[in-house]
């Protein structure tokens, strides 16, 4: 009897801390387990009853606010109020910027399905794939991005006039003010075939529709900024620009030494209150050509003339370029390529309050407003440009992969360079996949912050491996420079991808998993607001409430993760019946141990978190891993579950799988404290880790799939700019590809002669004439070969030079700027 009583008790604490139940019914179960032990055992005794029964009784007194509060939930708050890491002002806005959805469902380690199943497919309006379409095609077939970057190193008048006339820099904007109005959907989607096409160009539209004086001025704007400036934004007449970076103030804004002073001074010959700033920026895009600086700096009023305060923080101005000591125009070179970016900077420059942006009442709010706007900018931009060229690489790479033979096949057809091309079609998928859910979230209203700095890092290393991948395929071809290298461009332009906006190096390391694990945990942000709450009986109250709600959550991840580990996920419900409902199964298993994992690092490690980015960017890994499985499931549903898409699906997943596992055995293995190092072993692997990535054989067969003309390579490259203009590099790929493949069957028996010996190709004969003469082709099918043959053959070369046409001149860099002065 005694182990049925034990048992029984082991049962029910498990399915209690399962269930997340209340303190209550929890006293109310041992209340009667511990009656029925006394009853059925034959104990007797007060202190046999009082050990039955002490455990119900302290847990319903627990179940009582007051005596709670009083004796564990207070002393509690105090201990997290003495040991709570001071969060600075611009730590505490970032936090507070943006919002959190599908990622708070995956740090609850029990997702709604729903949640993620209703948000849109991203569609486009009918006008926004009219100028997708219209404008947007037309721009790309005005683009030569080799002379772009190579002759002009700017984009032709031609160019810049088209964009201005058809909108291009007025997305974002409002029809009430003169612009598109287009949805992030749209935007992203716009800057993408731009990307594809050029990316000096795409970054010239891209800048002004993301973080920049277009948004801010149509989110804080006030009525007079937005009346003056919107439309002329819209329609080119501006060209703004954002000037944020300094030399000692990249990703640390706090160290940001631009500053402005609240002081009287002259504007137009009157005297006024304004701002006397101070400042030195760098690396700011489209500054050389902008009539419009928008300025971040940190604002001081000693006077207190504002109300505000003395410190009154960071604060953003749009200040016009020619306006009195502005020293704007000159162009730094990133990676030689043709983008327009330069330093900003101004000594005593005097602007009056209404050059603020949203005017003197949003002094002090700029890093607030900035964050919010990245939230949602980064969330579009640097995810489509990252999209955009793991798609492009593959289009191209899976051509030439096909075109190029070697050792009598086509090189694609090796089982090495296969290895690297389905790497970069299940890239192509997946990153798209997370792209599109994304901007639709945006669309949808949110501000996902968390899930746009992962997006940003994961989809700019993928546009990294994706050109690393091409680059060994195509061989020599895509070291030489020229008119015809449709890669060099990509390849140069990949470090500003993974540098700006938050280098990926800090934004995986510093940002996603800690500011994720504080905005998209169920409990922690709210029981952190609570100890920080200057109400201490309000913050006792809120504190209580987060809790205990945080106990129930930890002793539900703690059973769920050992429960789902033992089981695999069998018994999880899937929100759909498909050939993938097993990975929305699987998904639950890993996001539980997730949340088990995030709770714990977050409360063992607490404020040292920050020093421990190695470990961080393990988690963030984990974290974006689930993401993309998320959104690769989304889009298998949102496409149709189309058959020739689901090896690709399946792959992927296998793959997040593996590696999820992977990282969280590399978590555990250097999880500082031993206690729950191996208690997470435990409860995270009970059976091991066996997980393996997708098998060389389906990875072949996805390499395989995407080598010929199909609607399935259409699929997995769609959004980019194709063309069908043989004198164009891309179009010569695609003209030649459609030759190749045509001659498939005639190939093999060409190539079948060679090997026997009755031809040989030489320079001095023409094997297709031999090939004729001696009956092993007719005339009708040497001539389809001589055309795929003619075509293969311009694919393969490369550009050549003159010797003094490489001798241009180059540009010479000014004397840089002046360095401070030691302090």
């Amino acid at each position: 009897m005694g182990i049925v009583i034990f048992l029984a008790y082991v049962i029910a604490v498990l399915v209690l801390a399962y269930f997340v139940t209340p303190i209550w019914l929890w006293a109310a179960v041992f209340l009667a387990l511990g009656t029925i032990a006394m009853l059925t055992t034959g104990a007797s005794g007060w202190l046999a009853w009082t050990f039955a029964l002490a455990l119900p009784v302290i847990l319903g007194l627990m179940s009582i606010p007051f005596l709670r509060r009083l004796v564990l939930t207070g002393p509690a708050l105090g201990a997290v109020r003495s040991i709570l890491p001071k969060v600075s002002r611009t730590e505490q806005e970032a936090l507070d910027a943006g919002t959190v959805g599908w990622d708070a469902e995956i740090f609850s380690g029990r997702p709604d399905w729903q949640k993620l199943m209703q948000i849109g497919d991203g569609k486009l309006t009918a006008e926004e794939q009219a100028f997708l379409d219209g404008p947007t095609e037309e721009l790309c077939k005005l683009i030569d991005d080799w002379d772009i970057r190579n002759n002009l190193l700017d984009l032709p008048p031609e160019v810049w006039d088209f964009m201005k006339s058809n909108k291009f820099f007025g997305m974002l904007i409002s029809k009430e003010y003169g612009g598109l109005g287009f949805s992030a959907q749209a935007q992203s989607q716009i800057v993408s075939k731009v990307g594809s096409r050029s990316g000096s160009a795409g970054i010239t539209v891209m800048v002004p529709n993301s973080l920049g004086p277009g948004e801010l001025l149509e989110k804080y704007g006030t009525d007079a900024q937005k009346d003056k400036y919107l439309a002329r934004l819209a329609d080119g007449r501006e060209i703004p620009c954002f000037a944020l970076t300094g030399p000692h103030s990249g990703s640390d804004a706090a160290g940001m030494r631009d500053v402005g002073v609240v002081t009287y001074g002259k504007h137009n010959g009157e005297r006024m209150l304004g701002v006397l700033l101070n400042f030195d920026k760098r690396y700011i895009t489209l500054s050389p050509v902008a009539t419009l600086a928008g300025l971040a700096f940190y604002l001081h009023d000693p006077d207190n003339h504002l109300g505000k305060g003395e410190d009154v923080g960071i604060t953003l101005a749009l200040i016009p370029s020619e306006h009195p000591g502005m020293e704007i125009g000159k162009r730094h070179f990133p990676v030689r390529q043709a983008f327009l970016n330069g330093p900003v900077r101004g000594k005593d420059v005097f602007i009056p309050l209404d050059y603020l942006i949203g005017g003197a009442d949003y002094a002090g709010q700029g890093w607030r407003m900035l964050m919010e706007c990245l939230s949602t900018g980064r969330a579009i931009s640097l995810p489509a440009v990252g999209s955009v060229t793991v798609r492009q690489a593959l289009r191209g790479t899976s051509a030439y992969a096909r075109i190029r033979r070697q050792f009598g096949i086509p090189v694609g057809m090796m089982e090495g360079v296969a290895e690297p091309l389905a790497a970069m079609v299940k890239n192509a998928y997946r990153i798209e996949a997370g792209r599109q859910l994304t901007a639709t979230m945006v669309d949808e209203g949110q501000k996902p912050s968390v899930v746009s700095a992962l997006l940003k890092y994961r989809a700019t290393e993928a546009m990294r491996d994706a050109l690393d991948g091409a680059f060994d395929i195509h061989g020599g071809k895509a070291i030489q420079e020229g008119p015809h290298n449709y890669l060099f461009s990509g390849y140069m332009l990949t470090p500003v991808a993974i540098t700006v906006e938050g280098a990926n190096i800090l934004t995986r390391t510093l940002i996603t998993f800690a500011q994720g694990v504080l905005r998209a945990h169920p409990y922690l942000y709210a029981e952190i607001s609570a100890a920080q709450n200057t109400d201490k009986k309000a913050g006792l109250v809120a504190f209580d409430k987060a809790f205990c709600g945080h106990v129930g959550f930890m002793l539900a991840n703690i059973t769920g993760s050992f429960f789902q580990a033992i089981t695999g996920g069998a018994f999880n419900k899937a929100p759909v019946t498909s050939k993938l409902t097993w990975a929305y199964k699987k998904f639950e298993r890993y996001a539980q141990s997730f949340a088990l994992l995030a709770d714990w690092t977050a409360v063992v490690l607490g404020g040292s978190l920050k020093s421990k980015q190695a470990l961080s960017g393990r988690m963030a890994d984990i974290l974006s891993d689930l993401y993309l499985w998320s959104a690769v499931l989304k889009r298998f549903e949102d496409d149709g579950r189309l058959d020739e898409d689901l090896p690709v699906a399946e792959a992927v997943v296998r793959d997040a799988i593996a590696s999820i596992e992977t990282e969280m055995a590399e978590v555990l293995d250097n999880f500082p404290n031993p206690f729950f190092k191996y208690a997470l072993w435990a409860l995270i692997f009970p059976l091991g880790h066996h997980a393996r990535p997708e098998t060389d054989a389906r990875n072949y067969e996805l390499a395989k799939a995407i080598l010929g003309p199909s609607s399935h390579r259409d699929r997995m490259t769609r959004g980019i700019f194709v063309s069908q203009d043989p004198n164009d590099p891309l179009g010569l790929l695609e003209d030649a590809l459609q030759k190749v493949t045509r001659v498939a069957e005639i190939e093999k028996k060409f190539i079948r002669a060679l090997k026997k010996g009755e031809i040989d190709r030489r320079h001095d004969r023409d094997a297709i004439t031999d090939a004729v003469t001696k009956e092993i082709l007719t005339h009708e099918e040497a001539g389809f070969l001589r055309l795929a043959d003619e075509a293969t053959d311009r694919v393969v070369q490369v550009d050549e030079f003159e010797p003094d046409a490489l001798a241009r001149h180059m540009p010479v860099p000014v004397a840089g700027h002046k360095p401070e002065a030691a302090e």
